[in-house]
């Protein structure tokens, strides 16, 4: 018996286009693919749950737009096959084409040509995604004009110079394919990584992100696998019915440590939990069965909190500051610390909190100094971190304790991390020098994320932090900037809403904002989007842990953003400032 596949489905809901395939019998207009019934033999687990698509063949005598348009729109069979769509191409195009990557687009205006060996085809709202499911960000104008060359073989029209990628609609893409992550390792080896992948919501999901894993992550520097290179996927990865993956790989039995092994393991449990019908895995390598300390083979994919991207252990609770005492707790019920800075009134306008709730760093409220404390306690007292500063940021903790800290001068942002006794000033470029109004840093301590004024439009811009394999930040990589869809101005505030999505609060009036969510990566939605108008809000509480509520922050309570009917949590008179660890 197959087991029924629970969809992975984490993108915008399917648009009006694809509803009305589902909902129709069986589709054959004048150009496009054929698209299949409903009936269990079109929508089943190899298609993903979605109508399979039959692409058409090349009609005789068609011309060179008609060729082109055809080609097009058999690129999008499904389950996904090149061959319909080669037989568009000439015999060397044919055996050549090999895809990689894929192009998606809002809208594609009707093939263009002026003689039959020539058409273009403009493309809007087009994004490239690579080879390994990396979003690479908006097509130019220029990349977005597709330009085909075409020629006469056995008596038809036939295209030479095919595209290097799938291109497909965005609609039709949204409908098969997920947002997921591959989980690496940082340097020292103490946190999982994610980089956001997107796949094709299949049978083969499982073996698509194994594979993924497999091929290691872009930067050694920024994060690491201790999978061991020169293995390989023996064919696929099945999934019982009893949800257990059976992983196989090629090539020489490796010797690891306990430690390592546990990592190596840790790094597959949390990329296979993403597929809902997998409860735990096996794992040989060269035909010998990897087990865990105790023996067992079945490793669940619940397995590896130690390494939980969202910190070990860390705090669930909101951290503010009331009448200039920290406090946490939750949104009805936030009470003073017992440590030094519950009870000591140091006038500060924001506070970072490590990510167990153990210490923290308030800036104070003309921006020049940062003091410390236990939050605990009061065997430690209060402490100055930094002084002469200009105009502080907000500051902010990763996983290894590092205090990361945004001095706003004259001439532009100065990013610093300061840990203990150790510190230094970070260059980080597009984002050290520029007028930087907000900053946040993962705690995975891999990317910092910063709002940068521009003369109209403000951008968010990520960078990568890069580490030694003592977890020691060594450089930071160019700061880009992500791609909003709706670009609004001025941007309030940043928070986190995943450990690859953020969520955005915009400006439209002076009393009206809204917030979106956006990829670490620039994709358009990433991982459980927010999108909403709210009048009042002037910043954001939000965490990566997804099972924790964003809050718009207003100036008399918090928003919870994932209910449909929102109304304000008071907050206790006096609160200036909310936020979660990190």
């Amino acid at each position: 018996m197959n087991r029924r596949r629970r969809t992975v489905r984490v993108l915008l809901p399917l648009l009006l286009p694809l509803l009305l395939l589902v909902a129709g019998c069986v589709s054959m207009p004048a150009s496009g693919p054929v698209v299949g019934t409903g009936s269990s033999s079109a929508v089943s687990a190899e298609s993903g749950g979605v109508p399979a698509i039959d692409a058409r063949a090349p009609q005789e005598g068609q011309s060179a737009p008609e060729v082109v348009r055809g080609f097009l729109d058999a690129m999008q069979a499904w389950p996904r096959e090149l061959t319909t769509a080669k037989q568009y191409l000439t015999a060397d195009a044919r055996a050549a084409w090999n895809p990689e990557g894929m192009v998606t687009y809002l809208e594609a205006q009707p093939p263009q040509g002026t003689s039959s060996s020539r058409v273009s085809l403009r493309l809007s709202g087009a994004d490239r995604i690579d080879g390994r499911g990396s979003f690479e960000g908006r097509l130019s104008e220029y990349e977005s004009i597709l330009q085909f060359s075409l020629t006469t073989e056995d008596g038809q029209l036939r295209i030479t110079n095919p595209p290097t990628d799938l291109v497909v609609p965005q609609s039709w893409f949204e409908a098969r394919y997920a947002q997921l992550a591959l989980y690496f390792l940082d340097p020292g080896g103490e946190i999982l990584v994610p980089e956001p992948v997107f796949v094709a919501d299949d049978e083969k999901l499982a073996s698509t992100l194994i594979a993924g894993l497999l091929d290691g992550p872009v930067d050694n520097r920024v994060a690491r696998s201790q999978i061991p290179d020169g293995l390989g996927l023996e064919l696929s990865v099945p999934v019982t019915d009893e949800g257990t993956a059976t992983i196989e790989l090629s090539g020489e039995p490796m010797a690891l440590t306990p430690s390592e092994n546990a990592q190596m393991l840790s790094q597959l449990a949390w990329t296979l939990r993403q597929d809902p019908d997998i409860e735990a895995f096996t794992l040989s390598v060269g035909g010998q069965r990897i087990r865990l300390a105790d023996g067992e083979d079945r490793i669940p994919v619940e397995s590896g909190a130690r390494l939980d991207p969202t910190g070990y252990q860390s705090s669930s609770l909101l951290y503010g500051l009331r009448d200039g005492l920290l406090v946490s707790g939750t949104p009805g019920s936030l009470d003073p610390v017992v440590g030094p800075l519950g009870s000591t009134d140091l006038g500060a306008r924001s506070v970072g909190v490590d990510l167990r709730g153990e210490r923290a760093a308030e800036v104070s409220a003309d921006g020049t100094e940062v003091f410390s404390a236990p939050v605990r306690g009061d065997d430690e007292p209060v402490t100055t971190v930094l002084e002469g500063a200009t105009d502080l940021a907000a500051p902010a903790y990763d996983h290894r304790g590092r205090l990361w800290l945004v001095d706003r001068t004259p001439q532009g942002a100065v990013v610093r991390w300061v840990r203990g006794e150790r510190g230094r000033v970070l260059d980080v470029p597009g984002i050290s020098g520029q007028r930087v109004k907000r900053f946040l840093v993962s705690r995975d301590g891999s990317r910092l994320i910063a709002v940068v004024r521009r003369a109209r439009l403000d951008e968010v811009r990520v960078a990568r932090l890069r580490q030694d394999p003592r977890g020691g930040v060594v450089a930071a990589t160019q700061a880009r900037p992500l791609s909003l869809q709706e670009p609004s101005g001025r941007i309030i505030d940043i928070a986190w809403r995943t450990t690859t999505t953020i969520a955005v609060l915009h400006r439209l009036t002076p009393t009206s904002a809204k917030v979106s969510t956006i990829g670490v990566d620039g994709s358009p939605t990433g991982l459980g989007g927010i999108t909403t108008t709210l009048g009042g809000a002037v910043a954001l509480a939000g965490s990566p842990e997804p099972t924790e509520v964003v809050y718009a922050v207003t100036g008399s309570g918090l928003i919870d953003l994932s209910v449909a009917v929102r109304g304000p949590q008071v907050l206790d008179e006096g609160i200036t400032y909310v936020g979660y660890v990190g």
